[in-house]
């Protein structure tokens, strides 16, 4: 056999459970389609404007449009290099809500409720300001707060706090619920990626063999076991065997696809499509959950945004800061202060995510800044009703899968969004930011009913990267994919550990919890490694 275990995708979860697997002393093989990690973009935080349509360090995925966008397909930019979407993301360290992992308890994920994954969350970490009773300290992911606050960013809290939501220190401690300032995963002054933290702490590991450019083609079994993968490598086509397992890391959109071109998933979508049914499992693609938000945005007077920062003589001025003291506005993320909100009353918990950036963006264009001064609310319904799909369309592993959100297609989703905008609205409307505004951008002062709202929604929303949900966790054959230890129901030697297995999105950014799920993954593979 060529290793003990082969991981493929070298993304979040992927570096992170191959990271660990080493640990124990197995041989472990670590699969990346992309390129390794050198693009400079990637390294600086800012960096990530130049990334969101990369020809080379992007699959730059389209999710097709449909009724909750005006028609419109939504770009859906995915890590396609060592660190996989953690080497293109915003950077946020969010894990979720308590409620979030007990209600996948309730759901049948044995020993996935909160007391289940906080020990998890605090293995990975180095938060040394945080509680010890939910933070870790000593992990090899660095998590920072914001070393530069714009002043913005402050009156944003403020007129949060006006606006009725309690300060949190911290939001991923012991209360998520109210306003509070970001906090960012980082390797000194750059990003953090689990490139660069689980897999740089493993790097030197004999028995790790990591393997770029490196797409696998479809997995090989003996029988109903899983035994390794057909991989194509620069031009050249080999197979690779696992001894013990594989282990997809692929993300929601690569892992439900090569297993569907593999053979596995809904037997009469294969077939249509030219492949031949291994083994019919009909949940593989589909439960796709991913967040939409829509954007309320001002004109600036009187402050400092990211626009002015971004240009001329200030621009220059970053720079030097960056590489002189290690701050300023190359160190920022996307998102710089968060709120957390019930949009009604009777919810156990928060159901909106508002995230504040001290700067605005052309509509027009994808990802790119205006050249006056703005800010940005992004008004995100995070947990959704609304359910799509992810499904291979040809046998062809070089073939983009079709990518179905169905955005806002459940009404409550809809309900929630403009719940979303009204609130926020509000906290613009308090003193300490609307001394700051000029004007409403978007949607506008002219969208005033909530029919206004959503038709703004529709028209200019879009996705901010958090799929899930497409290789689901549950203890039902029929519909979920992998069984509570992360293993495909009905084969042998083959588990999916990445955001895919989520039965449901969790209350925030997505990063935090698919490292979690990695890490629980890779203990689990080893415990039952021991038992064997």
């Amino acid at each position: 056999m060529d290793t003990d275990y082969l991981v493929i995708g070298a993304g979040s979860a992927g570096c992170t459970v191959a990271a660990r697997l080493a640990e124990t002393g197995a041989r472990v093989t670590l699969l990346e389609a992309g390129p390794p990690d050198r693009n400079p973009w990637i390294h600086i935080p800012a960096g990530v404007l130049k990334l969101l349509r990369h020809p080379v360090i992007n699959w730059n995925y389209t999710a097709e449009g449909g009724p909750g966008s005006d028609g419109r397909p939504i770009h859906w930019p995915r890590g396609r290099t060592l660190g996989g979407s953690s080497s293109i993301n915003g950077m946020l360290y969010v894990r979720g809500n308590p409620a979030d992992y007990d209600g996948w308890a309730q759901l049948g994920c044995r020993g996935w409720s909160y007391e289940d994954v906080l020990p998890f969350f605090r293995k990975s970490e180095d938060y040394p300001k945080g509680d010890p009773a939910f933070r870790g300290r000593g992990g090899v992911l660095r998590v920072e707060d914001y070393r530069t606050i714009l002043p913005l960013t402050h009156r944003f809290v403020e007129a949060a706090g006006a606006a009725g939501h309690t300060f949190r220190k911290d939001l991923n401690g012991a209360e998520q619920e109210g306003v509070g300032y970001s906090q960012m995963t980082r390797n000194g002054r750059f990003r953090g990626s689990t490139a660069r933290t689980f897999l740089a702490a493993a790097r030197g590991r004999a028995n790790l063999r990591v393997e770029t450019e490196a797409l696998a083609t479809a997995l090989l079994f003996d029988g109903r076991r899983c035994t390794g993968a057909a991989v194509h490598q620069r031009g050249q086509s080999r197979e690779i065997r696992a001894a013990r397992e594989v282990i997809l890391c692929g993300g929601a959109v690569n892992s439900p696809q090569l297993l569907q071109i593999s053979g596995i998933g809904p037997a009469a979508h294969l077939q249509a499509i030219g492949v031949t049914p291994r083994h019919d499992l009909p949940g593989v693609g589909a439960n796709l959950q991913d967040h939409y938000v829509a954007r309320i945005a001002h004109r600036v007077r009187g402050a400092i945004s990211i626009n002015q920062l971004a240009r001329g003589v200030r621009l220059a001025g970053q720079v030097a800061r960056f590489f002189l003291r290690g701050d300023g506005a190359l160190t920022f993320g996307v998102t710089s202060a968060q709120v957390f909100a019930r949009s009604r009353e009777g919810l156990a918990s928060p159901d909106l995510q508002l995230l504040f950036t001290p700067a605005s963006y052309d509509p027009a264009v994808f990802g790119a800044l205006e050249r006056e001064p703005g800010m940005t609310v992004a008004i995100c319904p995070v947990r959704p009703d609304s359910r799509g799909s992810i499904m291979a369309v040809s046998p062809d592993p070089f073939t983009k899968p079709r990518i179905t959100p169905n955005y806002l297609s459940a009404p409550s989703d809809a309900a929630v969004l403009v719940a979303g905008m009204r609130m926020t609205r509000a906290i613009f409307a308090q003193p300490a930011l609307a001394q700051h505004s000029v004007t409403e951008l978007l949607p506008g002062p002219q969208a005033v009913t909530d029919a206004d709202l959503l038709a703004s929604a529709r028209r200019y929303g879009t996705t901010i990267f958090h799929p899930v949900g497409t290789c689901r966790m549950g203890e039902d054959p029929a519909y979920a994919v992998v069984d509570s230890r992360l293993r495909v129901h009905g084969l042998g030697g083959l588990r999916v550990i990445d955001a895919s297995v989520m039965p449901t999105l969790t209350t925030g950014n997505t990063n935090a919890p698919t490292i979690m799920i990695a890490e629980k993954g890779a203990a689990m593979i080893a415990e039952d490694a021991r038992a064997a």
